[in-house]
């Protein structure tokens, strides 16, 4: 497929998402259309597959097949390899052509069939490996909204109208990579992200500054075993990991119920097999559920001073996780106990790169402590590198991204970027271009200075900063601005007042003809 017809197929997918504009929010709508879009997905896939098991058999096309024997067969086979099951009247092109017939009364009446489906799918995979994966996948999906419309039947017309839209669309799965479509999808969660303001930040990071996170914990590397965010969003930034090395096993965990059932749709959408990716849903720093794992590549974009128990739960004092430190980092802002919890789940080998406020660089009291233990006793901070203000939907506040190593090639410096003047403003919105993305990256790679841009710092110097971050103490972006000439300032001065009393005649002269008394 090429770049032209994925952009279209973004764009067709984009102009079906908006039949649903004006009915409700974005981040609402949002779970309909990706839903929707999924099931078509999971559908295709059932479709082509079964196919390829019957190539041999009398009846080779799936949509015919009625006996319970090869039924049968072709679920097993089904939740082996796929992790679900969908039978034959079940798939999204059955249920599209039953909505969108030319009948009328109840014959057409599809929420209830829909409904059942997505449910089917969920209850096939029951007492299989990928039953957590399927678990409660659509249950925001919730066809009696009335936001869909204020009767059944509105909403079955809304609903049918979007699902013969899909359907005309041929993911083409066979013919193309399986990021094509993955792509597309998530250009949809960007758009969506876009117009869902403060709420953007909760399951989605701008894909330019993605790219920067994967392409350091991924450097000089073709292979990643193991890669993990303990604040997944929509697993978009784990993805991104994958492009720039191939992940073998993906791990994370996400709060919000939404936003996790979003995470797993677009892993499995990726092409990623069930048996391959382990995201699980709960607050991670109260109640981890990865604690005893290590991971060699970890990434992420936790949400910004944010609120957690710290001192408020005795048991954090104790925590494998916090306790070395001396301090609990402040309850009203949990940027440090996020980067703790990710340093204790960092392998021997194991990069790590994480977006935080600026704040993490300079704050006193614990979070200075905190910063101090890191750089003195631990020596894993290995880069600071700041970011134009307002590149996250919903927040104008400038951030930062650190990056840690366990074993570090160059433990006596701390190389510090300001990339805060790079870049290219879209509205109320700034954005990374790729030269920004590659010049970060490089500069990182080849850890040197570039005047007004980096500077490797010893720990020394930092030391006697009192491990205060802030990277204006490092690089100098300091613009001189050029002399002033006093005689030219002279000469403009002169020609400006010989041009005011020609002004000043000129209006005097014009208030005796009109016989009123003049203002000069």
């Amino acid at each position: 497929m090429t770049n032209e017809q994925k952009q279209n197929l973004e764009r067709q997918l984009w102009n079906i998402a908006n039949e649903l504009r004006g009915k409700m929010d974005a981040d609402e709508f949002r779970d309909y259309i990706l839903g929707f879009v999924f099931y078509k997905y999971l559908s295709e896939k059932q479709h082509s597959h079964a196919n390829r098991i019957l190539e041999n058999e009398d009846v080779n096309e799936f949509l015919e097949v009625t006996d319970d024997e090869s039924i049968e067969a072709i679920r097993e086979d089904s939740l082996l390899h796929l992790g679900y099951f969908l039978k034959p009247e079940e798939l999204f092109s059955a249920i599209a052509a039953k909505g969108n017939a030319d009948l009328e009364g109840e014959e057409n009446f599809i929420l209830e069939d829909l409904e059942n489906i997505l449910n089917n799918i969920e209850q096939s995979t029951m007492g299989t490996e990928s039953e957590d994966d399927f678990n409660k996948l659509f249950e925001d999906l919730d066809l009696s909204s009335t936001k869909l419309g204020r009767t059944p039947n509105a909403r079955n017309a809304l609903i049918a109208k979007i699902l013969f839209h899909l359907d005309r669309i041929d993911f083409k799965l066979e013919e193309t990579e399986a990021d094509v479509l993955g792509d597309a999808y998530e250009y949809l969660i960007g758009q969506f992200a876009a117009g869902a303001g403060k709420k953007a930040g909760e399951f989605y990071t701008p894909s330019q500054v993605s790219k920067v996170l994967a392409k350091i914990v991924a450097l000089d590397k073709e292979r990643i075993r193991t890669a993990y965010d303990p604040t997944c969003g929509s697993g978009s930034l784990l993805l991104r990991v994958d492009k720039e090395a191939n992940v073998a096993e993906f791990f994370g965990q996400e709060l919000n119920r939404t936003t996790y059932n979003l995470a797993r749709m677009n892993m499995i959408l990726h092409g990623i097999h069930f048996s391959r990716f382990d995201i699980r849903q709960e607050d991670t720093l109260e109640h981890p559920q990865h604690l005893d794992m290590q991971f060699e590549a970890i990434v992420a974009n936790p949400p910004f001073s944010a609120k957690w128990k710290g001192r408020d739960n005795p048991l954090n004092e104790t925590d494998d996780r916090f306790s070395q430190y001396g301090r609990l980092a402040p309850t009203s802002k949990a940027d440090f106990a996020f980067v703790q919890h990710m340093i204790h789940h960092m392998a021997e080998n194991a990069v790590m790169a994480v977006v935080l406020p600026h704040g993490v660089l300079f704050r006193g009291a614990a979070e200075e402590t905190i910063r101090k233990y890191i750089i003195q006793v631990q020596n894993f901070l290995d880069a600071v590198i700041g970011l134009p203000p307002a590149l996250f939907y919903g927040t104008g506040i400038p951030a930062c991204i650190l990056v840690f190593k366990k074993c570090r090639e160059h433990d006596e410096d701390i190389l510090f970027i300001d990339a805060s003047r790079q870049f290219e403003k879209e509205g109320n919105q700034n954005r990374l271009l790729d030269e920004h993305v590659e010049r970060i990256v490089a500069t990182y790679e080849k850890r040197e200075t570039i005047e007004k841009y980096s500077h490797v710092t010893s720990l020394e110097e930092i030391a006697e900063n009192d491990y205060n971050l802030n990277i204006p103490r490092y690089v100098d972006t300091f613009e001189e601005e050029e002399p002033v000439d006093l005689d030219i300032v002279a000469e403009e001065i002169k020609s400006l007042d010989a041009e005011i009393e020609k002004n000043d005649e000129v209006i005097s002269k014009f208030c005796r003809e009109l016989g009123i008394e003049s203002p000069i």
